[in-house]
């Protein structure tokens, strides 16, 4: 694949405003509310919390017990934020919704890199050649280029990204996926571009030589006139950016561990088999590369072993005689898990057709577009490569090799019917090695084609051969919005050039997908909005709600939860999801079809309207989340506890850690640690083998002891009838508070 230095391009104001305005309407107004929710969420920033005040940041703690299963930047970044900002939950979420904005900004400068050439610009056999960018000066054909900007497919792209349903449900909480599809972008990015920096051509083997030069001037001192120009400027170095690759890769393994590593890396490497390109690794400077990203990656490795060193383990659990970080972090959370051998086994496992449907769920609705646009990569990857002593020339005679000889090899520079296409041509030097620069758009469709089917293919395969849960498909979805933003802009582009070939797919998806389903889901959604039953003013969302315990080890397990009856207490969301949906179908369908050479911006109108309408179903989802908030979180139980709190008073949750984690952040820092009953389980198990781990770890009997004691206990627990039989006998058990399907039962 030929590789050319890429034209300067410009990030548009207007389009970034767009991006923007989108990032903050989404991301922003959701960093308030609701409250964090039990498991993973408050797990991870109530890590950063205990950083904050025991001033300990290489060794993770949750209760005081240490917490060997994630790398630590995503908890450096939440206690960074809260240390400038307090110690607040929307504090501790700010630097994942920068990171999306990070994210949008990282597809959208690709986004022009892959397709400001490639899409907008096309050959013309009316005049010119299609260069666009080398040369400029005495260069005086006319470029048959179309009207739209240069960056409309890198806005698509982060459109795409900002509105689809994937990446806003799960920045809902704190999880790092979002962050890896940002380091994935990065490094497919600073890789592309130090590759291109080592396979452009010399710009001293090229010549040009001028029309007038070719048809052998009679005067002299044309002919003596030098004839050589540089069609590059001199060549970059591709240091900057494989630092820059080994820096994001680095930071990509302290956000969640070696597949930091493995993806861009399988991505460079493969990359390089796919375009014979393998040799060119010598020239990438590995070593400095290397030792940036061990200066980045290495010190916290090094430190976590040193401090949590391997100690005796019990018999009998399947663990070695002696283990600590090294082996729980390396092999347990890594090689095992990967296997699916992890000990705990505490994830369910997605089943593999299951994990590739939900892939078009999270691209929604952009999804509807990617069948265009993975043919649209195809093609671009099935076309014929561009042949090496591709040339323009108004001398049909004229040899690449000898321009005294007639050359027997169709040109363009020979006669097309009636018309001659007058122009400059190139010539090489190494002809034989260096592939024509004309065609540029068509080397940086195939790279961009290449790099987003390889980027999404590592990681969707790897994840399809591995353990895997719902939303491992994040780090791929950069790349498929990529191509999706490529076959919008054509389809834009084709209304303004009559030299593009019309793209009617994005109209074709439109009317057969996105337009029955968004008025199939119009209809549903208006339905359960309009026929859910009221409830009377004492009745809850978890009164109405079926448990299903067995799928709560899913992420979105509570889900199933909902029935008929609860979709009362969601009325609201549901009709402005009906909206929504008529506005991303037949709305913006009907828009699309009225766009016409004389009104070609309805297109762009039209994918507008589709952003809009996803981001109030968006916005509308969140408001769901807020609304089922006492069944996923436990805030409110914890500023009722904080509340009437005193000095002596003992916080239970009854049964794992991740059950009411939520407690641990909202109450007081100078409180003691919630102890668990029957809770020794899953994240701080491993933990709780150190001898310096707090005693926090209960039995029924040693609670029904400590609840006949001198101190008064705060019990959270989600079935207060079977606790207040096993505990009446002992003393009294009295309800403090009820929140969701959880309830606070106290002593005193």
């Amino acid at each position: 694949m030929t590789h050319t230095t890429p034209i300067p391009h410009r990030w548009r104001t207007s389009s970034l405003a767009l991006i923007v305005a989108f990032w903050a309407i989404l991301q922003i107004g959701g960093l308030f509310t609701p409250g964090l929710l039990d498991d993973v969420d408050s797990v991870y920033i109530q890590i950063a919390r205990e950083m904050l005040q025991r001033h300990d940041f290489v060794t993770p703690t949750i209760d005081g017990i240490r917490f060997f299963d994630k790398p630590p930047l995503m908890y450096w970044m939440a206690a960074g934020s809260m240390r400038l900002f307090g110690v607040h939950d929307w504090a501790a979420r700010l630097p994942l919704a920068l990171g999306v904005l990070a994210l949008l900004l990282a597809v959208y400068a690709l986004g022009i890199r892959f397709y400001s050439r490639a899409v907008l610009t096309t050959p013309s056999i009316s005049g010119a050649p299609f260069i666009r960018g080398f040369i400029t000066d005495g260069w005086d054909a006319k470029l048959s280029q179309s009207t739209i900007p240069a960056d409309r497919a890198g806005l698509y792209a982060a459109l795409a990204m900002a509105t689809c349903i994937g990446p806003y449900l799960y920045t809902r909480f704190y999880i790092p996926d979002i962050l890896i599809a940002l380091w994935m972008t990065l490094a497919v990015h600073f890789f592309l571009v130090a590759l291109d920096r080592v396979s452009s051509p010399d710009p001293t083997n090229a010549v040009i030589l001028s029309e007038a030069q070719s048809a052998q001037p009679k005067d002299p001192e044309t002919l003596r006139r030098p004839t050589t120009a540089r069609l590059f400027p001199p060549r970059s170095s591709p240091l900057l950016p494989m630092l820059g690759f080994a820096a994001v890769t680095a930071l990509n393994l302290l956000t969640k561990g070696l597949i930091g590593v493995v993806f861009p890396l399988a991505f460079a490497l493969i990359y390089l088999a796919f375009t014979h390109q393998l040799k060119l690794l010598r020239k990438l400077h590995l070593l400095l590369s290397t030792l940036v990203f061990l200066a980045i990656a290495a010190p916290w490795h090094i430190l976590a072993a040193i401090r949590n060193p391997p100690i005796p383990m019990p018999p009998g659990l399947g663990l070695p005689a002696h283990a600590g970080w090294a082996w729980f972090y390396l092999y347990n959370e890594h090689i095992a898990r990967f296997l699916g051998h992890r000990i705990p086994h505490d994830y369910g496992q997605v089943p593999i057709p299951i994990f590739w449907a939900l892939l078009l769920l999270w691209l929604f609705p952009w999804v509807a577009f990617l069948p265009a646009a993975l043919r649209n990569a195809i093609r671009a990857l099935r076309s014929p490569k561009p042949s090496p002593n591709l040339r323009f020339d108004s001398d049909a005679d004229f040899s690449p090799r000898d321009s005294g000889a007639p050359s027997s090899r169709p040109l363009l520079g020979a006669k097309v019917g009636s018309q001659r296409l007058g122009a400059p041509f190139i010539r090489s030097s190494i002809a034989d090695e260096w592939d024509a620069i004309a065609p540029a758009a068509h080397d940086h469709a195939r790279e961009a084609s290449l790099a987003c089917v390889l980027w999404a293919g590592i990681i969707l395969g790897f994840f399809t051969l591995s353990s895997r849960q719902e939303y491992y498909h994040l780090p791929a979805l950069p790349a498929l919005a990529l191509l999706v933003g490529a076959v919008l802009a054509k389809a834009d582009a084709s209304l303004r050039n009559p030299t593009l070939a019309v793209r009617a797919a994005p109209g074709r998806a439109a009317l057969y997908l996105l337009t029955p389903l968004g008025a199939l889901l119009f209809l549903i959604c208006g339905y359960l909005a309009l026929t859910a039953p009221a409830h009377a003013a004492n009745t809850t969302l978890s009164d109405v709600l079926r448990s299903n315990p067995n799928l709560y080890n899913l992420s979105l397990g509570h889900v199933f939860d909902l029935t008929g009856p609860a979709m009362g207490f969601f009325r609201g969301p549901l009709l402005t999801v009906a909206l929504g949906m008529l506005t991303l179908g037949p709305i913006a369908y009907l828009v699309r079809r009225s766009a016409s050479p004389a009104r070609p911006n309805r297109a762009f109108a039209a994918n507008l309207l589709i952003a809009a309408a996803m981001t109030a179903i968006l916005l509308a989802a969140h408001q769901g989340l807020v609304r089922f908030y006492p069944i996923l979180g436990s805030k409110d139980l914890a500023i009722a506890i904080d509340r009437d709190l005193r000095p002596g008073d003992i916080i239970l949750n009854d049964g794992e850690l991740t059950s009411g984690s939520a407690l641990l952040f909202y109450t007081p820092q100078t409180a003691a640690p919630i102890l668990l009953v029957n809770g020794r389980v899953n994240g701080p198990w491993f933990g709780s083998f150190y001898p310096d781990a707090p005693k926090i770890f209960l039995d029924d009997a040693q609670l029904a002891n400590l609840w006949s004691g001198p101190h008064r206990l705060f019990l959270l627990t989600d079935h207060p009838e079977a606790r207040t039989t096993f505990l009446s006998p002992v003393a009294p058990a009295h309800t403090f508070a009820t929140s969701g399907d959880k309830t606070i039962l106290t002593n005193r």
